[in-house]
């Protein structure tokens, strides 16, 4: 079976897609520091997959519309469920008897609940956030490409992610960390974490034009252009052809 490069492409962005976001809500329980000139960014090291993702939602609102932009969030957020499924079964798992003798140099219980355990809490805060700053990311996306008439790539694709991702960081650090550290340290994370995601955003602007220029020029797969309506125009949205190869 041979796919077009349209659906291939599709497929490769919706797995890295996923793999960054199930990725990234495992490692969140480490916190480390990012210095920006004097002021101090304590974040989570979930965020490193942030501007893989960032690019990924931006090239499938743009070449494949928000349709395909909302079944893959959609798609990413039940693998979240399953990874959380399946975390919270081998939690429950009771230990071989031989990773409790003294001289056992692998994993033991205590280390392993005490990363994996508390994914479970920022996978359940990062599915709550991810939906809702997803969801913001891709209305205004193209509510921004339909008023700037398909022009402005830059506006659309950073002005998306600066709204959607202060709801994101609120609301992911808020269930996260509620109990857990004071509230006073709860605002500075949120504080320095979404600076932080501003210069991310705006520093990636080149490589989105470049990444449009790659599947536009070398790949020949062409944007979705929307009309007034906000609708992808009927020759903008060109088929995803399979062609089985016959013996």
């Amino acid at each position: 079976m041979n796919l077009d490069r349209r659906m291939q492409l599709f497929v490769v962005l919706a797995a890295v897609f996923v793999t960054s976001l199930v990725v990234g809500d495992l490692i969140g329980v480490k916190l480390f520091e990012v210095h920006v000139g004097s002021v101090v960014a304590v974040m989570s090291i979930g965020m490193l997959p942030f501007p893989v993702t960032f690019l990924l939602t931006d090239i499938l609102n743009e070449f494949y519309g928000k349709k395909a932009a909302r079944y893959v969030t959609w798609v990413g957020f039940f693998m979240a469920i399953f990874a959380y499924t399946v975390i919270a079964i081998a939690v429950q798992v009771p230990w071989a008897p031989l990773t409790r003798a003294p001289d056992f140099k692998g994993t033991v219980e205590s280390a392993f609940n005490n990363v994996f355990a508390g994914s479970q809490r920022i996978l359940v805060a990062s599915m709550m956030a991810y939906l809702v700053g997803q969801f913001a990311d891709i209305t205004i996306f193209n509510l921004l490409k339909r008023t700037t008439n398909n022009r402005l790539l830059w506006l659309r694709a950073t002005g998306s992610t600066l709204v959607s991702q202060l709801i994101d960081t609120t609301v992911v650090q808020f269930v996260a960390w509620t109990g857990v550290l004071p509230t006073a340290t709860i605002f500075s994370i949120i504080y320095t974490s979404y600076i932080v995601k501003l210069l991310i955003a705006v520093g990636l602007t080149p490589f989105i034009y470049l990444g449009h220029g790659i599947v536009e020029r070398k790949l020949g797969i062409k944007p979705v252009v929307l009309g007034a309506d906000g609708e992808p125009l009927p020759e903008s949205t060109e088929p995803v052809s399979v062609s089985v190869a016959s013996n």
